[in-house]
């Protein structure tokens, strides 16, 4: 017979962990499992190779609440990151809920059956399982493939094209000559990673600069904090200060957009070589936090930059040739390897179209309740972290809210749960207010957040709290029924 599970939950990495470890404890009773693809749990961090991957988010907060990162360090490499997320399923018996080599490739609900039948591929065979609850905890991105314009004269190029989502390990670039296009965190991430690591000469070629800040990877307050506290207040000071600074910083630039400017490039200025055109190459025409704002620990790509390793080229692309790129101001750059950091495909639910009732779902006609819930899907929720913060700030919030709706359903009798789209009285508006490619890209395919709460989806931890973990389950936005179809055992 078909196997039931009370919740089902897609993807093994952060949010994935996070999920499961708020379902053990706040609903000890559900049964669950996690189905992952790939053969590896640690989602991005198990998934990129590239030289360099680090987090552009402090670990205090990417770190989960239940699993105190102890280090000082607070910008991690990615290898630590994946060490700590393995290392936080094993310690909660999760890593024995996850499913490896399980592709979900369809999801239905049915109303008649009051339940999820989830449709799974492992290996050469296909499977479903029921569940009463479906809870998707996939990323944004597809992982798959990245994003990968097409360049004029790119089988011309007589050297190696990589793009950082499939980074070949294997991959000898000792001594040579490499041109990275991009100018977002995967390039300011591998610009000095390559070079340190024996590269020749590499080139930041972008049409478009980026906002780079740069801050210590060790935090000197966690030193002391770590050094002199107990662990667990140690954990939580550390917390809360990366909180607030995020929080801060990225109001601030929000609310006096060209202060926040200013101080990035003269922070970029005392960096870089004496009369470099600091405005020209990371000066963007949009507002600080208009884009994601990437990081350089310690300063290392103006470093890189400083010392003549590196150099950074703000124009347009003509055409590859064999030599290397060709400009559209007519300078060629010369290489031997071109790494295609153009950036990632956005891709909800891992690709997956549920359905209901056989029916397909149109997702951009939807609209998200409280950024975790969809209007007119049954038992159903998606983890959607901090653009301008730690992702694992908001899958806390979001692992939590499912589990006190989960507990609200028993406590009281019920068993589905929908959100009600509001109608025309709440406003439409995109899905987020945030502007880089990627998500420009996808906009018409996602669903729309509304003008007012909880409709809202604001990239504000401290509002969320209210919201989410503050706000109450019962509430007219949502709508709970009774049913209690018989289930498969």
């Amino acid at each position: 017979m078909t196997e039931h599970l009370d919740v089902i939950i897609v993807g093994a990495g952060i949010s994935g962990v996070s999920a499961a470890w708020h379902l053990q404890d706040r609903c000890p009773s559900k049964s669950y499992a996690i189905l992952e693809r790939r053969e590896g749990m640690g989602g991005t961090w198990d998934l990129f190779k590239y030289p360099g991957i680090r987090s552009d988010s402090d670990m205090f907060t990417l770190g989960f609440r239940f699993k105190p990162w102890k280090s000082a360090k607070s910008i991690a490499e990615g290898s630590d990151i994946l060490t700590y997320i393995k290392e936080a399923a094993a310690e909660n018996g999760i890593d024995e809920k996850v499913r490896f080599g399980h592709r979900v490739v369809a999801a239905d609900w049915s109303d008649a059956d009051n339940q999820w039948t989830v449709t799974v591929e492992r290996g050469d065979e296909t499977v479903q399982l029921t569940s009463s609850f479906l809870f998707a905890t996939t990323g944004y991105y597809n992982y798959d493939e990245g994003y990968s314009p097409t360049f004029p004269g790119a089988e011309d190029f007589s050297g190696t094209i990589v793009h950082p989502q499939h980074w070949p390990e294997d991959l000898d670039y000792a001594g040579k000559k490499i041109v990275v296009i991009g100018s977002g965190a995967t390039a300011i991430t591998l610009i000095p990673a390559l070079v340190n690591s024996g590269a020749g000469h590499v080139t930041m070629l972008q049409r478009s600069p980026s906002y780079v800040g740069s801050l210590p990877d060790v935090d000197p307050i966690a030193v002391q904090a770590n050094k002199y506290l107990p662990e667990n207040v140690a954990h939580v000071i550390n917390r809360w200060k990366a909180i607030v600074f995020s929080t801060a910083q990225y109001q601030l630039a929000r609310k006096f957009p060209q202060y926040m400017r200013k101080t990035l490039l003269t922070m970029a200025k005392r960096r870089l070589p004496e009369g470099y055109d600091v405005e020209k190459h990371f000066g963007p025409s949009y507002n600080p936090w208009d884009q994601r704002l990437c990081l350089a620990p310690n300063g290392d790509l103006f470093k890189t930059i400083r010392k003549g390793n590196a150099d950074v080229v703000t124009d347009t692309i003509d055409t590859f040739v064999p030599e290397g790129i060709k400009l559209n101001s007519g300078e060629t750059i010369q290489a031997d390897i071109i790494v295609t950091a153009t950036g990632l495909n956005m891709q909800l639910l891992g690709g997956l179209k549920p359905t209901l009732n056989g029916e397909p779902i149109d997702l951009p006609s939807l609209m998200t309740y409280k950024g975790l819930m969809f209007s007119g899907i049954p038992n159903f929720a998606i983890t959607f972290g901090y653009t301008n913060a730690s992702w694992t700030l908001k899958a806390d919030l979001v692992s939590e809210f499912v589990c006190r709706v989960l507990n609200y359903m028993d406590d009281n009798g019920f068993d589905t749960v929908v959100p009600q789209h509001p109608g025309n009285g709440i406003d439409e508006l995109p899905f987020m207010d945030f502007a880089p490619g990627y998500f420009l890209r996808a906009i018409d395919q996602l669903p729309k957040s509304g003008s007012k709460a909880p409709w809202r989806l604001k990239q504000n931890y401290f509002l969320d709290l209210r919201l989410i973990r503050q706000g109450k389950v019962d509430e007219e936005s949502l709508h709970f029924t009774k049913h209690r179809a018989p289930v498969n055992a």
